[in-house]
Parts: structure tokens; sequence; C-alpha cells
């Protein structure tokens, strides 16, 4: 038997009211992890949920069967969205497999860790931060060869008491970091390959759940040993397209230039997607990286108002934005613009004028992406204002980045039918825990802003059979090539097809 099982749940399924759209991402923290495991001597029986075949993944019987047989010790990695289904379904497989160690992981836990192990006793231990450093000495702990005392970043039990030992240290050399353990899955199986080529961010917007994770510091790889990655997936899967999907890949102009002159050196045939910031693309950078292949520039721009970006810390002014963006669509093949509504101190004139600025930018060129305002624990925003009157739950509307694939979309409204209603059933008992799927007095400060939207062609009311809207900026686009190329597959299933 194998050491460990690990199971990867972070998974992107949209269910539409006439279809099901699946992106199938290599999931690189989980196989990040395995790496780590196995170079410790340790077996991994990794399995990944995102290639879960089954009719529907949401019942409890689909995720039992796919982890049957598990190793004494299973770790499973989760994001937030998918946290409420992961904690029900790691119930059901506690109470068949009893002799099991549960081990939860990925960023899914951040900031609850203490509050999931005194409310859920079959989750044994939460894991927090790099796991290449604890994952190995916790699972030889686990296996009676350590002292759980001695594992930096868990919570656990112990006599009746939940303990919880200091984070591990961050790992300042990337390159040092083996590659994920590409071995472990069929590359071909998946449409989407990310690259990770720092991690962590230095800047303190409010909004922002990832940079906490990271505790707003960054490191980054070298221009070689991302290309190096990018050569080993580019000829195991003939993957020509990358997306960077941390956040700070433009971190300087000279990272970006010496990585843009790499990779032109490299000859390597691939295109790829970044994400960047205003105040940190001049022309010049995106001149290089258009000419290095860059096909695609996202940019988190989140408000038109100059009063809501000084709130929430975002470090440019709306002008500037302007200015980038405007220089962006005459460079590469799509522009992605990012926004963030329904702040709670955000006044219809701040929404106005962010309208305006989403307006302007889909007439020069740039998609649009608005996003509702997702209150997870680990943002400052969410800080702030909890405990304050007025937080709701809304079944029917959610937060993009809270899509579970539990509902159906339709267009900004959901629909839950009967046999995912215990979802989120869970979700309202235990709110404090799943701040993300909540809303700040929706009716003065959500939903007129969402008419709004609508009457100018974001979240339309409903989707026109195999359509897509402008909507969501919580799941990666679908992929758009320049005219002549072919884009990754996009799963999508019809229902009545079913």
């Amino acid at each position: 038997m194998k050491d460990l099982t690990l199971v990867n749940l972070n998974m992107l399924y949209i269910r539409h009211y006439d279809r099901i759209e699946r992106e199938l991402h290599l999931p690189l923290g989980p196989l990040y992890l395995t790496t780590a495991l196995e170079k410790a001597g340790l077996s991994v029986d990794f399995r990944d949920y995102q290639l879960y075949e089954g009719e529907d993944p949401f019942q409890p019987d689909s995720i039992l069967e796919f982890m049957r047989e598990p190793a004494g010790i299973v770790g499973v990695s989760v994001m937030t969205n998918l946290l409420p289904f992961t904690l029900m379904a790691l119930r059901g497989f506690k109470e068949r497999h009893p002799d099991r160690t549960i081990v939860l992981g990925g960023v899914g836990p951040k900031s609850i860790e203490r509050k999931i192990m005194e409310r859920f006793p079959w989750i044994n231990v939460v894991a927090a931060g790099e796991g290449e450093i604890s994952a190995p000495r916790l699972v030889q702990a686990l296996k009676g060869k350590g002292d759980l005392k001695d594992v930096p970043g868990i919570w656990y039990r112990r006599n009746g008491q939940i303990l919880s030992n200091p984070r591990p240290p961050r790992i300042k050399d990337l390159d040092a970091i083996p590659f994920p353990a590409f071995h472990q899955v069929d590359l071909k199986k998946y449409a989407g390959y990310g690259i990770l080529t720092s991690r962590g961010c230095p800047y303190e917007c409010t909004f922002c759940s990832v940079a906490p994770i990271w505790d707003r510091v960054s490191y980054s790889r070298s221009a070689g040993n991302i290309i190096e990655e990018m050569r080993l997936v580019h000829e195991k899967a003939g993957a020509d397209l990358f997306l960077f999907q941390d956040e700070f890949f433009v971190s300087s102009k000279k990272r970006v230039m010496d990585f843009c002159a790499a990779l032109k050196r490299s000859g390597l045939p691939v295109q790829w997607k970044t994400f960047g910031r205003v105040d940190l693309t001049d022309e010049e950078t995106m001149e290089a990286m258009a000419d290095a292949g860059c096909i695609e520039i996202r940019y988190g721009i989140e408000s038109g108002s100059a009063a809501i970006l000084e709130r929430t810390k975002k470090g440019f002014k709306p002008e500037e934005a302007v200015a980038v963006v405007s220089r962006a669509v005459r460079i590469f093949p799509r522009v992605d613009a990012f926004f963030v509504w329904g702040y709670p101190f955000e006044t219809m004139e701040d929404f106005r004028q962010s309208l305006f600025q989403m307006i302007s930018f889909r007439a020069m060129g740039s998609r649009v992406l608005p996003s509702l305002l997702c209150f997870l624990p680990q943002t400052a925003i969410y800080e702030e204002y909890k405990g304050r009157d007025g937080f709701v739950f809304c079944a029917d509307l959610m937060p993009e980045y809270m899509i579970t694939g539990h509902e159906i979309c339709r267009g900004a409204r959901m629909d839950v039918g009967e046999p995912h209603r215990p979802i989120f059933d869970f979700i309202r008992a235990n709110l404090d825990l799943f701040p993300g799927f909540l809303h700040y007095k929706p009716d003065q400060n959500v939903l007129p802003k969402l008419k709004i939207l609508q009457e100018f062609g974001f979240y339309a009311a409903a989707e026109a059979p195999g359509g897509q809207t402008e909507s969501c900026g919580a799941h990666s686009p679908r992929i758009s090539l320049p005219s002549g190329s072919e884009p990754a597959p996009v799963e999508i299933i019809r229902l009545a097809d079913r």
C-alpha cells in the first residue's frame, strides 16, 4: 500500500442551464507536493478529481467511489469555493474509512484552520504553508516516525486539545524546488497548462485573498528554470500555450525583459499568457513580451474610481489604467481588464465611474471581466467588516469566485436543484466559515448595481444556448488565439445529451 493518497479537489465545473463546462487544468500545487514526498522516499497514490468521469461529481457516492481503497493517510487539496463540499464529502469518507487519517490542505482552509478542527472532528490535521517543507515530515510523523509537535504549519489534536505549530519559513530559492510530479498524470488529458513563475505578492490590496497566503512577500524563479519546465511540458504533452498563473510575473521591467530575451534565445515554439500590473508594464516591456510570444495580458484594474482605488490600496490611479490598457490593446491579441464591484463603501457615483471605464475599455477592444466582491476570511476588507450587520447569504446570487458546480447558472442568477440543496444548507449552518458566499447589504449595494451592469451588456439575464457572457473574473477565460491558431479544448457537455 502507498504511504499517502493525495487527492486534488480543485476543479472548474460550471453548470449552465443548457450545458456543463469543465476546464481541466494541470494541478500544479498538489503535483509539487507529490514531488517533495517522493524525494523524501515516500510513495504517493495521486488522484485528480477533475478527471472523474461519472455523471455528477457532486453526489456523495461519486466522491466515495473515486476515493475507494485509499492509503492509511489521505491528503486533500481544496480551494475556497469547494471547501463546503469537501468537508461534507470527507465526513462520508470517514464514516466508511474510520481508520484513515485525513489531512486537509490547499488555500481553502486559510484563516479558519482552528474553526475547522473545532467543528469537524473527522478532519485529523489541517496543513498550511509551503508543503515541500512540512508534508514529508507530517507523513513520517503520522506513520510513527516522528512527533506532530515537530511538524511546522499544522493544526492537530492531542489529549482533547487543538494545537498548532508555527508555519515553516518561506522557500526563497524557488529554483531549488524540483518540478511537479508530471509522471503521476497523463499530461495530454489537460486543456490548461499553467506555470508558477513566482510565489507571493508584496502589494496590500485590501480585497485580495492571495497575497495574505504568502505573507505579502514574493520570491521569483529564474528565467532559465521557468523555460526548462515549459520545454519539459511541451515535449511531453505537446503544449504550446502556457498561462503564468501567479500574480507577480511582471515584478520588474528587468525581470520581464530578461525572461523574454531568454525565451527568444531558447527557440521554444510556445505562446503564453500572463497577469500584469498597470504600474509595472510600460510600452517597451509590452512590446518585448509580445515579441517573445505573449498573446494575452490580464490587468487587475478593479475600479474606475480614484476613491475606491485609494481605499483598497491598489497603488495606481484610473488615468494610469486608461493609458496602459490603450497601449496594450495595440500590442497584444487579447487584453483582459478585471474589475471588482460591490465594495461595501462603493457609492453609486464610484460605481458609475467604474462602469464608464469598463465600457471605455470594451470599446477599445479589451475584454472586460467584472467580478462581484468576495469576502474571504484572510482579506483585509473582511477583517474590517466582519461582525457588522448587513451580511446576507443568497443561494441564487453569489460571487463568481465561489461558484461551486452545484448550482445552475442563468446569467447572474442561479438555481439550486434538490439533489444539491444539502450543500447550501451546510453553508448556511456555518456562515462564519464561508463568508465568501455572503453579500453585504445586497438590496442596497449589489442588486441595483447588477441591474445597471445587465443594462450595459454585462451579466446577461439568461445566456443564449451555447453562448458566453463576459461576467466572470474567477475562472480562466476561454483561450482566444490569433487567427489561424487552434484554441485549447474546453469540454462542453450538453445536458440534453446526457
